[in-house]
């Protein structure tokens, strides 16, 4: 490994192309991944393929955080060791990121030792020039937040983000000097104006600067928090949040030997809860440490359900694997980046799904392709024709196209995403147009109009096929379907691809396939939506009171969690009935984590005669409620009752 603190400027990349290094936060595994990660994941996959496309010399860091007190509560809660507890959530942002198609270059977890080295060689650097200091703080801190909160930061008492109140505490800590570097952050940001963006961020962090930030406690003593990498002069104390999450977008380059080649054009991409850690601790860090700041914090607003942010604490998230199985992996990438304006919350409902694939995908991109394969298939067998003379209809809509590529990059250094994409989609449109005009229904029917036919049905296949490559970022697999249906193969493209035109060959033979994109009922979807408030209820056969008497149900405590070694749909769960405590397995592994399900006060079928499910015995059986979309909610009760209690 090199030196993390040896000086390390900034090297230019081979030849003239552009450096870009695109980093998500790390997240926090105290939760399965929700369509607030996957926004974020999405988003920074689509701009760094965007900027491959474009030729850039690209980078693309993604992660887990695995230290604190949160991970350490929960891993004894589960019954498990921190580092397993960390294993199998971090595995899972794995798992998803890669079944959702995620391009990263590297995945960094905190708990590994190539990380810890760096944190330890950063934090000595900072001590070693005093600005580091043990010293006693009290104050309001946020569990969920792990850190200490002003007043003004509360909403009603409560953090703003846990929507917990905060607790009063002293704590002896490591203290980092953030307040010496307060006004020379200030100026920097004062200096560059985009170093912080969309504005409203910016302003943000600048009023926080206004009044002094105080110093940020960076430790937390190992007999109240063993779960960290020990300060390298006081193995007593772990480095705590600070020091450790945020640097894993250097670490990451260091254990890799190409910190000098990325760095300094580093850009963040974070949600707008963790604006000042990243805008505020993470610049003063640096600036300590003697490394270069990084060039743009990006900050998006939230995905809200019912005018509420998603998250786990409030009960209301969305599994993004769930989204991507119904509608398609790249139908909902197109609707992440279309719908959400950047910086901006943004509201989201199944039917906005439907209705946003329906309207753009299907009917404008889908139906350009389905025509004109339809028209070339039935007036010329298939086959490419060359173009005829050029007339101001078809130069108007080649231009069009022509021009995107600069537009794109224009709205994407912007952070324009959705407008980039409603770019492509207005002259998309443009091109169905253009089909009405130029009716070559009619063209086919005058023999003396052969050759117009010909540059029409052309251009209308060169327009996909500017389309294709200017959504590859986008929909990559989609645009890679969409070009095997015009006969060029599944070989890669580049932007400059949609620079030029008359790219395909005549002669090529094209060929419908499988609609793209296919229509979504939304009556169907709305039904399906509305069935659990709306529909009769289906009932099973009578039984007589003595039968249902029989039936014996008592109240237990889950203890323990895991998932069944052998079986993807199942838990095995170890519950508590006070005297006695028991396994039982239970089919609601898609529905809960197990993390989720410890502590939980639930109902179970205590005279069930055991039976082996796929070699684990299951002494019982969990109750819970389904839905119409099969979803599940274990049954649980509304006051405090003993276990073993039983339930008549």
């Amino acid at each position: 490994m090199t030196d993390a603190l040896a000086d390390h400027p900034p090297t230019e990349p081979q030849g003239t192309r552009d450096v870009y290094y695109a980093t998500t936060p790390i997240f926090y595994v105290n939760a399965a991944p929700h369509i607030g990660h996957a926004y974020t994941t999405i988003l920074v996959d689509i701009v760094t393929r965007f900027h491959r496309l474009k030729g850039d010399d690209t980078f693309f860091l993604t992660g887990t955080d695995e230290h604190g007190e949160k991970v350490a509560k929960a891993a004894t809660a589960a019954g498990v060791s921190s580092q397993d507890y960390v294993d199998e959530i971090s595995g899972e942002f794995r798992r998803t990121w890669d079944a959702m198609g995620i391009s990263y270059d590297e995945f960094i977890r905190t708990t590994e030792a190539r990380h810890q080295q760096v944190v330890q060689e950063v934090l000595q650097r900072v001590y070693d020039a005093g600005d580091i200091f043990y010293g006693e703080y009290s104050g309001l801190y946020c569990v969920g937040a792990e850190r200490f909160v002003t007043e003004k930061e509360l909403q009603d008492g409560r953090c703003p983000d846990s929507e917990d109140p905060p607790e009063y505490r002293t704590e002896a800590n490591y203290f980092f000097r953030m307040e010496k570097y307060r006004p020379w952050l200030r100026e920097h940001i004062l200096r560059h104006p985009d170093f912080i963006r969309p504005e409203r961020y910016r302003n943000e962090v600048l009023a926080m600067l206004r009044e002094p930030i105080g110093d940020l406690s960076i430790s937390r003593p190992r007999s109240r928090v063993p779960w960290g990498i020990p300060l390298p002069w006081d193995d007593e104390h772990v480095t705590y949040v600070w020091f450790d999450a945020l640097l894993n977008y250097w670490s990451a380059l260091v254990s890799r030997g190409v910190e000098g080649r990325y760095w300094p054009a580093v850009n963040h991409f974070i949600a707008k809860d963790i604006v000042k850690p990243h805008g505020v601790f993470w610049p003063t860090m640096l600036k300590a440490a003697g490394l270069p700041v990084y060039q743009h914090l990006n900050v998006h607003g939230y995905w809200l359900m019912d005018a509420r942010k998603m998250s786990k604490s409030l009960g209301n998230v969305v599994r993004p694997l769930d989204l991507q199985e119904k509608y398609g992996r790249d139908a909902f990438r197109y609707f992440l980046l279309r719908d959400m304006s950047f910086g901006l919350d943004a509201n989201f409902t199944e039917p906005a799904i439907a209705e946003r694939i329906n309207a753009d995908l299907a009917n404008d991109l889908g139906n350009l392709l389905n025509r004109t394969l339809g028209m070339l298939g039935k007036y010329r067998d298939g086959i490419v024709p060359a173009f005829g003379p050029l007339e101001a209809a078809d130069e108007e809509l080649r231009d069009a196209f022509l021009a995107l590529p600069d537009q794109m990059v224009a709205r994407f250094d912007a952070l324009q995403f959705d407008r980039a994409i409603e770019d492509v989609m207005n002259v998309v449109r443009s091109a169905n147009k253009y089909i009405a005009d130029q009716a070559p229904w009619l063209l086919a029917k005058d023999p003396d109009r052969s050759a117009r036919l010909d540059t029409v049905l052309r251009t209308c296949l060169e327009a996909l096929r500017c389309a294709s490559v200017l959504f590859e970022s986008v929909m990559p697999d989609k645009c890679r379907d969409l070009r095997v249906q015009l006969g060029l193969g599944e070989g890669s493209v580049t932007l400059d691809d949609a620079r030029r035109w008359d790219v395909i060959p005549a002669g090529t033979r094209a060929s419908a396939g499988e609609p793209l994109f296919p229509r979504i009922d939304l009556e169907a979807l709305a039904r399906e939506i509305e069935a659990p408030q709306g529909e009769p209820l289906e009932h099973k056969p009578e039984i007589a009171l003595g039968d249902f008497a029989k039936v014996e149900f008592r109240v237990g405590t889950v203890t323990h969690a895991e998932p069944h070694p052998k079986a993807d749909k199942l838990l095995v769960l170890t519950v508590s009935f006070g005297a006695e405590t028991r396994t039982v397995v239970s089919g609601i592994r898609e529905h809960y984590e197990s993390d989720e399900l410890v502590g939980k006060r639930v109902v179970v079928v205590a005279n069930l005669k055991p039976v082996k499910l796929r070699g684990v015995l299951s002494q019982g059986m969990i109750l819970a409620a389904e839905d119409a979309q099969g979803r599940l909610a274990v049954v649980t009760l509304d006051r405090e009752m003993p276990d073993g209690s039983e339930v008549r």
